[in-house]
């Protein structure tokens, strides 16, 4: 199931599928936070204690990029990038939904190339942004692009670029290879009944792998994005 729906407002077509399971991941992540942060306690226990866990441990990959007193000003940002990604990730994991026609209505929003490219351009776009803001746009030039030999500033303008496609398609790239092996793993019944046990452990065995690698390039993303803005608010000594 390759393609998927598509509905316009005005003259611009937008992604069906990809558009609902947006927000959908949106609402789960709202509902999941809403659902842990009720009556909290000043000795956690049991969600509350997941909830804070997920906060130390993002607020610790700033930290470990930004420094301890950078850091608390992208608490929420990352505490929010993790949370998306890590939900976006692994929704399609979950059911494969479609119409007799093989048009998608369920995948993950991550195993599209535009959201993953579009949330690293946001990223990159953001990083630069901080560091005019952080040393006016003169200074900046010279912290971000001229910090090494001259001769290196067309290898540093060139790295924005990479750097987002790099960000964008590792991200896209482990998605959607997981959920294609799904793909290929439930195509084995086709062959027979017979098939039925070996595609069984073959399904839970990979999407228990999937689930892994999904937590893992939310963490990675969220590093990178932590990194790339401490190369550009952060001034080498």
């Amino acid at each position: 199931m390759d393609s998927t729906w598509t509905f316009n407002i005005g003259p611009v077509a937008f992604d069906g599928t990809i558009t609902t399971m947006t927000v959908l991941t949106m609402v789960i992540v709202l509902g999941l936070i809403f659902w842990a942060s009720r009556k909290m306690q000043l000795k956690p226990t049991g969600k509350q204690n997941v909830l804070e866990w997920v906060v130390d441990f993002v607020n610790g990959i700033g930290k470990d990029n930004l420094g301890a007193h950078e850091a608390p000003r992208f608490s929420l940002m990352n505490f929010t990038l993790f949370s998306f990604l890590l939900i976006a990730n692994t929704i399609g994991l979950i059911t494969k939904i479609g119409t007799p026609d093989d048009v998608a209505l369920w995948k993950s929003p991550t195993a599209n190339p535009t959201i993953d490219l579009t949330l690293a351009l946001l990223i990159i776009v953001l990083a630069n942004t901080l560091g005019v803001q952080q040393f006016g746009f003169k200074k900046y030039l010279t912290v971000a692009f001229w910090k090494s030999p001259k001769a290196m500033l067309p290898m540093n303008i060139l790295e924005e670029f990479t750097n987002t496609l790099s960000l964008g398609l590792r991200l896209y790239g482990n998605i959607f290879a997981g959920e294609v092996m799904l793909g290929l793993i439930a195509g084995m019944l086709h062959t027979g009944w017979f098939m039925l046990p070996i595609a069984w452990i073959l399904a839970v065995a990979w999407i228990g792998f999937s689930f892994f690698i999904s937590a893992l390039q939310a963490y990675v993303f969220v590093l990178l994005t932590n990194l790339y803005i401490s190369h550009k608010i952060l001034e080498e000594e």
